[in-house]
């Protein structure tokens, strides 16, 4: 794109590192430190475990919709083979956390947040290990919670919100239906304000990431705003 943006259709290896140097020149955000072999590995188990919580829901929903015996039964088994598989990666991602250096205590920081329990705590620090390197802008988005507005000159859009980080995502969104009440009651006032119920939601699930990110980046617990 930024070659064509110059007006240049040439293209050589040495043309591309030019470009591709010049880009990074244009670029002003902190550089993010690479992850290793072992981040790779956390994230690759955390993203495996949410696609077997989707395949056994998915599962289910044939289940109750299954209209044979046969069929049922097979939807039973493929239940309990993904429930056992889920609890085995499960158990494996757990350990490699445990492992991490100041991982007990990060958990204890996470779980101290009302919502947030091991599955959401586990599924933060494997799919968001930036926790408490961020400010509360970056963390929202990282996360996916922050909301892209979608306006052009007299026209408003709806905004939306999305990102690259699905596993701490839904972990979050899920965590926001049991969130404490100071988080829920802003929910309540978007709703009375006429927000859909998923808007109103995904504010509680920022409010949490941003409380995760502060907790952890000043090592204290969480503390009920007076």
């Amino acid at each position: 794109a930024l070659r064509f943006a110059e007006g240049k259709r040439a293209k050589t290896d040495r043309l591309d590192a030019g470009l591709i140097a010049r880009f990074a020149l244009m670029m002003d955000d902190a550089a993010r430190p690479i992850p290793n072999a072992k981040a790779y590995e956390i994230k690759a188990l955390s993203t495996r475990r949410r696609q077997l919580v989707e395949m056994a829901a998915a599962e289910k929903v044939r289940l109750k919709q299954a209209l044979d015996a046969v069929v049922a039964t097979s939807c039973r088994q493929m239940i309990a083979l993904l429930v056992a598989e889920r609890g085995r990666v499960g158990a494996q991602l757990a350990a490699e956390l445990a492992a991490v250096d100041g991982g007990a205590e990060c958990d204890a920081l996470l779980q101290s947040i009302p919502g947030i329990g091991p599955a959401t705590a586990m599924a933060l620090r494997a799919d968001l290990p930036e926790l408490g390197q961020l400010d509360r802008k970056a963390v929202a988005h990282l996360a996916g919670l922050a909301r892209h507005p979608n306006q052009s000159h007299t026209r408003t859009g709806q905004a939306h919100s999305g990102g690259d980080r699905p596993c701490a995502r839904a972990a979050l969104y899920m965590a926001a239906i049991s969130a404490d009440k100071g988080f829920i009651a802003e929910c309540h006032a978007m709703r009375t304000a006429g927000k859909p119920a998923k808007v109103a939601l995904i504010a509680v699930a920022r409010k949490l990431v941003v409380a995760a990110n502060a907790i952890v980046k000043f090592g204290q617990p969480w503390q009920k705003p007076a």
